[in-house]
């Protein structure tokens, strides 16, 4: 007998629902601008639970498939659709990258595309820019949620440096952020300083100071760094201490057969 969608691992029902969006998209039923129906409709078209397309359509979000708009809805991007960008994540686990070696990487590119956007970035991007720093802000108690606009910041700073090379480098690297961290966010205590620093880059890049922005971004991704190293600490002991409660409980069922 077939397993029912809703037993699917949290990983495969996510696909799932980022499966059917695309195949909507590719066949033309949605286009870019259109606004998709709520998660209820969503959810009761491909029996699965409103959290499951939630989390499929955070991701798409995040990959820059999809636009949330905080208490309007949520809509197909503008821009072409990228479903390809995943081959840094699958690098990282074929060599083992390690997570210090992805921040090292984000410091040196993602410090000079922040200057760079000060010096380029158009009003287009201010008004996106400040549009993410009060989403980041409206979810500072909802981890999943803020980590997309943490994202999709992150994006439009790459985009606003005007070099199309560079943002497409920042692409792949965003992608296998979002999937790396996505496991481990929800174990992040307080996001507020990390929301303050996305306003202060954003300031910068407004007020168009290179320099500043430039070591606006270095603190953050210090800062974040170690945050995310705590997170996954966090993550570690959580999902120890419920396998010893697993075992702890099969030990109890065996022994009272």
């Amino acid at each position: 007998m077939p397993r029912k969608k809703n037993n699917l691992p949290d990983t495969q029902r996510t696909m799932h629902v980022v499966n059917h969006i695309r195949s909507l998209i590719e066949d033309g039923t949605l286009q870019p601008g259109d606004k998709i129906p709520p998660e209820r409709e969503f959810a009761r078209l491909l029996k699965m639970s409103r959290a499951s397309v939630r989390a499929g359509i955070g991701y798409l979000a995040a990959m820059g498939v999809m636009k949330v708009r905080h208490g309007v809805g949520t809509f197909v991007s503008d821009g072409p659709a990228e479903f390809s960008n995943a081959s840094l994540g699958l690098m990282g686990a074929l060599h083992g990258f390690q997570s210090w070696q992805m921040f090292e990487t984000r410091l040196i590119l993602e410090s000079n595309l922040a200057a760079l956007a000060a010096e380029r970035g158009k009003e287009e991007h201010h008004a996106a820019l400040a549009e993410e720093v009060a989403e980041i802000f409206a979810f500072v108690d909802s981890p999943a949620d803020f980590l997309i606009h943490d994202v999709i910041f992150h994006r439009i700073v790459a985009q606003a440096s005007g070099n199309p090379i560079l943002a497409a480098l920042m692409e792949t690297i965003t992608t296998a952020l979002y999937e790396f961290r996505r496991k481990t966010v929800e174990h992040s205590i307080d996001l507020r300083e990390s929301a303050e620093m996305h306003r202060r880059i954003y300031r910068a890049i407004r007020a168009r100071d290179p320099v500043e922005a430039r070591k606006m971004m270095e603190e953050h991704l210090r800062l974040a760094q170690t945050a995310q190293g705590k997170e996954r600490s966090r993550a570690r002991k959580s999902s120890k201490a419920l396998l010893n409660h697993k075992t702890i409980q099969e030990a109890l069922g065996s022994s009272a057969s």
